[in-house]
């Protein structure tokens, strides 16, 4: 069975060799095509979970202008869950799942936005479904393929990237968007239970996140582990949180801080985002984690290094990064990371002592 890493693999490849030469064949889309009134909305979304979630608030946005559209999203299995969180998204398609890719693009729809920032193979998903109006970003050849194209820069905050694209739903008027606001609203109840299973009620604690997508955002199971130890003994407690691929540093962590409540792998999305919302920080790199906390209102810590802290690190008063600004990061453009010749200095170069340092002063504050 091929896992989801490995399709993902596979599809990057694909888009690499053959999606150039497939939006350049395809005849050119100009204008929108004439108006059938389907009433839906179809929204693609390939890719991570972070940009998922950073996705919510433009999702949120078109929700308030077509109250009585479905809105249907057309995403990939790792990040599916992310839309579960959302109560403006009535259907989810795989886009990894042959049968359910098939379908989405077999039905009819008055708009389609295509939130993909630079592979081609979702705009050509979009320029299939025949919509109405086809929405996306103008970075490459794949700008062809839409009726109505949008600037992208990585000088933005990605959210307010993706608020910009849906503003050409809106007659191109400017989206609002509150850095101070969170975005992702769970049951209170789900959380109170959260809290009385999964946690025993634990309070004062903190959240340590060792995992990235890549690995030149990888702080290390030892780092996170000594400065877990340090929490500790200043009377914070630590759980740690993490994915099968974080198994290792997670032990790590555990061995350097038997106190801290190891629950990597054992929770859904739904439940960490509780477990979130509970906690009085994340500390952790630039990932899908911090894009969760961000959206939930929890407090975070981000060390940043190859990624584009303009254009990911969380907003607003409660958030913080750790960043060197080395010459050569960041070094990181439409999702690819080279490999690093400096030994991945830039994240090497941060002191536990001075994350240790800022997690007690943002917890103080």
């Amino acid at each position: 069975m091929i896992s989801n890493f490995s399709k993902m693999q596979i599809l990057k490849k694909v888009d690499k060799t053959f999606g150039g030469f497939i939006t350049n064949i395809l005849p050119a889309n100009f204008k929108a095509q004439t108006y059938k009134g389907y009433k839906k909305i179809l929204i693609v979304r390939p890719g991570g979970i972070g940009d998922a979630i950073l996705l919510l608030p433009a999702i949120k946005a078109l929700r308030g202008k077509f109250h009585d559209h479905e809105i249907v999203v057309l995403c990939e299995k790792r990040n599916c869950g992310v839309f579960s969180l959302s109560p403006d998204v009535d259907r989810v398609y795989l886009y990894d799942n042959p049968k359910e890719f098939i379908s989405c693009i077999s039905g009819r729809y008055d708009i389609v936005i295509d939130t993909e920032q630079w592979h081609r193979l979702s705009a050509v998903a979009a320029y299939f479904t025949g919509a109405h109006r086809k929405i996306g970003f103008f970075t490459n050849e794949r700008k062809r393929l839409f009726t109505e194209t949008v600037k992208y820069s990585h000088n933005d905050y990605e959210a307010i990237s993706f608020l910009n694209l849906f503003s050409a739903v809106f007659d191109n008027q400017s989206l609002e968007f509150d850095v101070d606001e969170p975005f992702i609203h769970l049951d209170e109840t789900f959380v109170e239970d959260t809290k009385k299973i999964i946690l025993r009620d634990l309070d004062n604690f903190v959240v340590v996140f060792p995992g990235a997508s890549v690995i030149q955002r990888r702080w290390g199971g030892w780092r996170f582990g000594t400065l877990a130890k340090r929490l500790v003994d200043r009377g914070v407690n630590v759980v740690i949180l993490g994915s099968d691929q974080d198994t290792r540093d997670s032990h790590t962590i555990k061995e350097l801080c038997p106190e801290a409540v190891n629950l990597t792998t054992k929770t859904t999305l739904k439940q960490s985002a509780a477990i979130l919302k509970n906690s009085r920080l994340l500390i952790g790199a630039d990932s899908a984690l911090m894009h969760l906390a961000y959206g939930l209102g929890t407090k975070t810590v981000s060390l940043f290094g190859s990624g584009i802290e303009k254009k990911w690190a969380p907003k607003g008063k409660d958030h913080y990064t750790i960043n060197k600004h080395l010459k050569c990061s960041p070094c990181t453009t439409f999702g690819y990371t080279p490999e690093c010749p400096h030994k991945v200095k830039c994240l090497d170069s941060i002191t536990i002592a001075e994350v240790e340092f800022l997690a007690m002063k943002v917890m103080e504050s």
